[in-house]
């Protein structure tokens, strides 16, 4: 066994791919907590990490217009961001 390869039970296997299988309704859920969550940020410096994560986010899921993500993420609009997290 390499030093850098881990064996993993048959239960983690599993974990592991229901986690990958429905990595896709994971990534919305959080995309529609961070949506509260930039609204009600406190300040500017948490609201901008907030969007750093809404960012990775978005980036990671498919099917969605890169371009309208960029707009989104660049004008700071968090109506349309909420938008698009309810119809992902």
């Amino acid at each position: 066994m390499a030093a850098n390869k881990r064996e993993y039970s048959a239960y983690q296997k599993n974990l592991i791919r229901r986690y990958y299988d429905n990595r896709e309704a994971i990534d919305s859920q959080r995309l529609q907590e961070l949506v509260t969550d930039i609204f009600l940020a406190s300040s500017a410096k948490k609201a901008d990490r907030l969007w750093e994560r809404a960012t990775g986010l978005l980036e990671r899921m498919d099917g969605l217009d890169k371009d309208l993500v960029e707009a989104i993420v660049a004008n700071r609009d968090v109506e349309a961001l909420a938008q698009l997290a309810g119809g992902t």
